[in-house]
């Protein structure tokens, strides 16, 4: 009987322990996806302070304001006059 017991309790705690490392590395990923795609570095730190401070519309308000930032640096974009024809 025992060991029937400790079973569903042993997966319960598998469960749990990746659902704490799943929320602990959404930051990560988020930073590691960020560079990937836009070659903005971010570090997780900054990610979760703006989570904590105005949850996930926040974040999103940085990502755009990261992502404009970086579009403006470049430049404005000119055109082929090929593709315009």
């Amino acid at each position: 009987m025992p060991l029937m017991l400790w079973m569903p309790l042993g997966f319960a705690s598998v469960l749990l322990l990746i659902l704490i490392v799943s929320f602990r590395s959404r930051p990560v990923v988020f930073c590691q996806y960020l560079e990937a795609m836009t070659g903005i570095r971010l570090r997780p730190a900054d990610v979760r302070r703006v989570f904590r401070e105005r949850g996930r519309e926040g974040v999103r308000e940085l990502f755009l304001d990261l992502i404009i930032r970086e579009d403006l640096k470049q430049g404005p974009i000119v055109p082929d006059e090929e593709t315009v024809a």
